[in-house]
């Protein structure tokens, strides 16, 4: 499979580098890059793998991966551009950032993939969305597949909608911790410990994530076997529906795909 270089060693970086190796990847086929010395110093001991400068890390690689903050892309790009060679696989993971825009720095004919993971990959629960540049190969799609199947589930879409799975599924996680939080104060206000408000709503997210997932019936059916006409939870959907709380999630992630174009156009 070659040597598979990851710049930028975050968050993410290091999610999917753990993914990997939990996935078999030998260390001795990884290397890192990180600026952080004292984070550098800890990735490699943790983790057995090299740790590099960008350029020495792209004159080796054969699958370069890009996990940089998206203003901090370009800079990157222009770093290691003369050191990308025909066969490379260059895989970009930063929101907003086209393929087209990096194969316009990047040598002509170079085989960029765009990817939109989401912060569940950190626990192999992942959900990832693949989109091939103009010069991608079915070896080229197959190897990003492979780096994301480690640590979750990974769909191939046109790029013309990693837009809005930026916006979906990319962002979604921070959604989802947004209710849990609400949640928790509300049955804290309720009288609850926090430790046991936590709890039960952590697990009743986990479960009906589960019936979602294991059942495949649509959440509108799950909705209403849970909604009693008069009782406790149609009184609370319908201050939700009241409060226009539907309306206002997707005009939140309508908002994030907007943010999402902006920093395809270079609008930081």
């Amino acid at each position: 499979m070659g040597t598979m270089a990851i710049f930028g060693t975050g968050v993410m970086g290091e999610t999917l580098l753990s993914g990997l190796l939990r996935a078999g990847r030998d260390a001795a086929e990884i290397v890192i890059t990180e600026r952080n010395p004292q984070r550098a110093e800890a990735l490699a001991e943790r983790y057995g793998v090299r740790v590099l400068g960008n350029v020495a890390a792209a004159r080796l690689a054969d699958t370069l991966v890009l996990v940089v903050k998206p203003q901090d892309m370009m800079g990157l790009v222009e770093e290691i551009r003369d050191h990308v060679v025909a066969g490379n696989t260059v895989v970009s993971i930063a929101a907003g950032i086209t393929t087209e825009r990096l194969e316009s720095i990047l040598p002509e004919g170079s085989s960029v993939v765009r990817v939109m993971p989401n912060t569940a990959a950190r626990v192999d629960q992942g959900m990832s969305a693949i989109a091939a540049g103009r010069h991608c190969t079915e070896q080229h799609l197959a190897e990003a597949e492979r780096l994301l199947s480690s640590c979750g589930r990974v769909v191939r879409l046109e790029e013309k909608h990693l837009d809005a799975v930026t916006a979906l599924s990319g962002s979604g996680p921070a959604y989802f911790f947004y209710v849990v939080e609400a949640m928790i104060e509300a049955g804290v206000v309720l009288g609850l410990p926090r430790a046991t408000s936590t709890e039960l709503v952590v697990q009743t997210m986990y479960g009906a994530a589960t019936m979602l997932r294991e059942t495949g019936t649509h959440p509108t059916v799950l909705r209403e076997e849970v909604s009693s006409p008069g009782g406790t939870t149609v009184a609370a959907l319908r201050q939700l529906d009241d409060h226009k709380v539907r309306a206002a999630f997707v005009t939140a992630v309508e908002a994030a795909a907007a943010r999402s174009r902006q920093l395809a156009s270079g609008q930081v």
